[in-house]
């Protein structure tokens, strides 16, 4: 610890090693199941005797106000289907245009409220402040509640559900579902609006639909919440279906896990015979390995905005807190680590998830630590994944027919093109083998009668047909590719043998993708498997953990490090480097602004529930400067940085700290100096599954948290 401000880090981290068309067909068929690091040195400076009016002693900690004289006044400164929900603003991270209230005003924390936000600014995150420090208590063991999971897929989605009160505690699925008779794990992710923009219809019976003037179909929505299309739109993929007028993703996902969930709550019911208590359940939403947490949280905002948590009672003030996100391929390494007598694995063992859906495939590595009644599992190096699910055959599928049939604009309306990729998905997709079907020929019948013959371009009596050859170049081996260069990379991140690769989700299905994974990995993972279950495992493994009542995966890797802005007494490095961001204090100090405190590093390994503390000190003029703005950052990237501005560092959000309630504060504050006075504190993070939650702690006491949110 330095006399001048370089923080130290605590707790115990290391690094680990198309359109929206109307399709007059029906879905037949889907996929079926198969048999505080902290990098800065601490270096020590004194601070020069100052001749008149001095500051408080030179603190030890980084200065939340930046300063270590009294910043100047009126300045904050800082260191660093069923009718759906009524929506009242916008939320999510689109069209977030409001004032930034600089005063500091607080209010309660609390989680985003069943409403979409009320016009403020959305950026600003508050820290709840107790009059006393947070008790902590010890879980309870909430004997025979319920535990559901949905997981909302890109393409299809399911709902699991358990209780120890029922079937013996074994997870249950829900199989049937509107619109249809028959059995199906999963329902399209689809919606059907009219010209009004309310849902006409939902799942089956919105894919089913024939087309109406003036209604839009909507799918894939998910995959706007992909990073890379939250920070920039222009990065949306083209080929993703527009959104009805006036639409947002985030109004999408709320109509369909609101439609979906009131479906679930009465079918459950129906299933189990009694009045389920689904008000006071705990739900489980997944998400893909990739997001990150701006993801995450329009996740979250979307979830409790659709009903799918609310209060039980007057007492139920922690309803919230009943939503648990996981990231799917945690969940369905839990279901796997069930199935590990079937596997052959043993503890100390580890094993990859490929979980493959329809839009993104994301890739983990645990190491199993238990079994059965003391199952745990720990990950082993930061998850991954990418937009190559199954769906981008489909649209690389489409994309062929249009070159092929760039002649034939009979052939080319919204209705064909949905006809051809309907019989391209239900039928070809995973039945495809590869180099073995290269001689053959795959036949698809035209949606129109008319220009029925073209041999040039495969047209034959009305049909399509395209060589298997053709196939595999254009459509299949672009996204297999993908698929394997993922777990390559995925692979050189673990120092240690794979004893297991278990495929899960609905891609997994693909003859061809799971040939080409034996082939380039056999030689070097014993065990290449598709579980039981695997194109639902993502929920069942979801519902398993919820039903153990205990975290069991008990440990995790930061897929990405978190700093803060902070300003540091200025070492040579920093006159070098950026002598534009150096100024002299009115202690006389050369001060560094712009520097950047790393809280998380990328890699380190996490204990579920860890804390991971930085020091901090903030300068008050008076009991009314209580108030600062920390801003967040994050970045992907492996290497330190040092600055703000270098270029792989993404604005994460900006954290409003009350340090008012405080003891030392209160105590300084009641005994007002011409010169002000510092307050100590500790910011931490604790990183779950896929959110992180910012915390005040004081004396090791927890003052207050708050889940982050992203900026726009």
């Amino acid at each position: 610890m330095s006399c001048c401000g370089t923080s130290r880090t605590e707790g115990n981290t290391k690094s680990a090693p198309i359109y929206g068309t109307l399709q007059p067909f029906p879905i037949t068929q889907q996929p079926t199941g198969h048999p505080g690091i902290n990098p800065f040195p601490e270096t020590k400076q004194s601070v020069p005797p100052s001749t008149v009016s001095p500051p408080p002693p030179v603190h030890p900690y980084p200065y939340a106000n930046g300063n270590q004289s009294p910043p100047p006044p009126s300045t904050v400164t800082h260191g660093s289907a069923p009718s759906p929900p009524p929506l009242t603003s916008q939320f999510g991270g689109y069209n977030r245009t409001s004032t930034v209230d600089v005063t500091g005003s607080l209010s309660p924390f609390r989680r985003p409220s069943p409403s979409y936000p009320a016009p403020g600014n959305p950026n600003l995150l508050t820290t709840y402040q107790p009059s006393m420090a947070m008790p902590i208590t010890s879980p309870t063991t909430d004997e025979g509640k319920m535990s559901v999971s949905i997981d909302f897929g890109t393409t299809f989605s399911g709902v699991a559900y358990g209780s120890s009160r029922i079937a013996a505690g074994k997870v249950q699925q829900i199989l049937h579902w509107p619109g249809s008779m028959e059995t199906f794990r999963k329902v399209p992710t689809c919606l059907l609006y009219d010209d009004r923009g309310q849902v006409l219809a939902w799942g089956l019976e919105a894919k089913n639909a024939n087309p109406t003037p003036g209604s839009i179909k909507c799918e894939w929505f998910k995959l706007f919440l992909e990073p890379h299309a939250l920070r920039d739109q222009n990065t949306i993929d083209p080929r993703l279906p527009p959104l009805p007028p006036g639409k947002k993703p985030t109004h999408l996902i709320v109509d369909f896990l609101y439609c979906m969930w009131e479906y679930a709550k009465e079918q459950i019911t129906r299933e189990i015979g009694t009045v389920a208590d689904l008000d006071s359940a705990d739900v489980w939403l997944t998400v893909p390995a990739a997001w990150d947490a701006r993801g995450c949280e329009i996740m979250r905002e979307a979830a409790i905005t659709a009903g799918l948590v609310r209060s039980a009672s007057a007492r139920d003030r922690d309803w919230r807190d009943r939503l648990h996100i996981i990231t799917e391929p945690e969940a369905a390494a839990v279901h796997c680590a069930h199935l590990t007598d079937v596997h052959k694995l043993k503890p100390s063992q580890t094993f990859m998830i490929c979980d493959a859906g329809g839009g993104t495939v994301d890739l983990a590595v645990y190491q199993i630590l238990g079994q059965l009644a003391n199952l745990e599992i720990a990950e082993m190096c930061a998850r991954s994944g990418a937009n190559c699910g199954s769906l981008f055959l489909d649209l690389r599928f489409r994309e062929l027919v249009r070159t092929l049939l760039a002649d034939h604009p009979a052939h080319l309306d919204a209705a064909s093109l949905a006809y051809f990729m309907h019989s391209f998905s239900e039928t070809e997709k995973l039945a495809y083998r590869g180099e073995a079907d290269d001689a053959n020929m795959f036949n698809f019948t035209c949606f129109n009668v008319e220009d029925p013959d073209d041999p040039q371009v495969g047209l034959f009596n009305g049909e399509l047909s395209i060589p298997g050859n053709l196939l595999r170049r254009e459509v299949f081996d672009p996204v297999v590719n993908q698929v394997l260069d993922l777990i390559e990379e995925q692979m050189k991140k673990v120092d240690q043998r794979i004893d297991a690769l278990l495929l899960v989700g609905g891609f997994s299905g693909s003859g061809y993708l799971f040939k080409r994974v034996e082939e380039q990995f056999g030689g070097r993972v014993k065990v290449i498997a598709r579980p039981s279950d695997a194109d639902t495992a993502t929920g069942r493994g979801a519902a398993q953990y919820g039903l153990a009542r205990r975290p069991l995966v008990s440990s995790v890797v930061a897929p990405r490090s978190y700093m803060m802005k902070v300003k540091l007494p200025a070492e040579q490095e920093d006159f070098m480097k950026r002598p534009a961001y150096i100024s002299q204090n009115n202690a006389g100090v050369s001060i560094c602004e712009n520097r950047l405190q790393y809280l998380v590093a990328k890699g380190a390994i996490l204990r579920k529930g860890q804390k991971i503390k930085t020091k901090f000190c903030k300068y008050s003029q008076s009991q009314h400067d209580r108030v600062f703005v920390a801003t967040m950052y994050t970045s992907d990237a492996d290497k330190i940085m040092r600055y703000t501005d270098e270029g792989e560092t993404v604005e994460l959000c900006k954290w409003t700290v009350d340090i008012g309630s405080l003891p030392s504060f209160q105590e300084n504050a009641s005994m007002p100096t011409q010169n002000g006075f510092y307050t100590d504190f500790e910011l931490g993070l604790e990183l779950d599954s896929a959110e992180v939650r910012g915390i005040l702690l004081y004396e090791g006491q927890e003052w207050g948290r708050v889940v982050f949110d992203l900026l726009s």
